[in-house]
């Protein structure tokens, strides 16, 4: 894999090529550890809007959702209904697909039950974090996502299939899959070591 090189003269993942907004997102989140439930629970909606889409498309509209969603609180959502859909549909800013926008809020309603049962999200996700680890950006599965997703399916959440599970771990940082070659890599590297894994 060939690496994109940023105008600063330094290696990036080959995909920071694909758009201007990707390079400030690479550098500044994607594999950076997080522990903050309400930043798990967005991402998580945002991959599952994704699917079918490209990311720039969701990225591009990434303020629009926050503002639909109350920032992604999810003890907000888990009190939408059948106005707040329409109100949802009717918002161009957004992706009006109503299968992903209910999806969300029963999301939001699966999330308190787990913070109930587990404490935190983070607490929940960071119990899969991979203990072997493929070359980088090898693979759109791992054992990991696959486990992950079907015990959220078990729990009751939707539109979060495997896929969706491993780009969520990947920009989440429970694996670091930057390039070995990008510079953000050891950047990444480094956060890990200091990051505090929630119990």
């Amino acid at each position: 894999m060939s690496d994109f090189i940023a105008p600063d003269g330094h290696p990036r993942c080959q995909w920071c090529g694909g758009a201007p907004e990707f390079l400030p997102y690479h550098d500044n989140e994607w594999g950076f550890p997080v522990a903050d439930d309400q930043r798990l629970f967005e991402k998580l909606c945002l991959e599952s809007f994704q699917s079918g889409l490209s990311w720039r498309t969701i990225l591009n509209k990434r303020e629009n959702f926050r503002i639909a969603f109350h920032h992604f609180d999810f003890h907000q959502i888990a009190r939408f209904g059948e106005e707040d859909v329409q109100r949802l549909l009717q918002d161009a800013g957004i992706i009006r697909h109503r299968g992903k926008i209910e999806a969300v809020i029963n999301n939001a309603q699966r999330a308190q039950e787990m913070v109930d049962q587990e404490g935190t999200l983070a607490a929940f996700f960071w119990r899969y974090e991979p203990t072997e680890l493929a070359p980088p950006q090898s693979q759109t599965t791992s054992p990991e996502s696959i486990a992950l997703a079907k015990d959220l399916k078990k729990r009751g959440w939707k539109f979060v299939g495997p896929t969706t599970a491993f780009a969520f771990m990947q920009a989440m940082g429970l694996l670091n899959d930057h390039a070995l070659t990008c510079i953000t890599r050891e950047r990444v590297e480094q956060a890990w070591q200091q990051f505090q894994r929630p119990v």
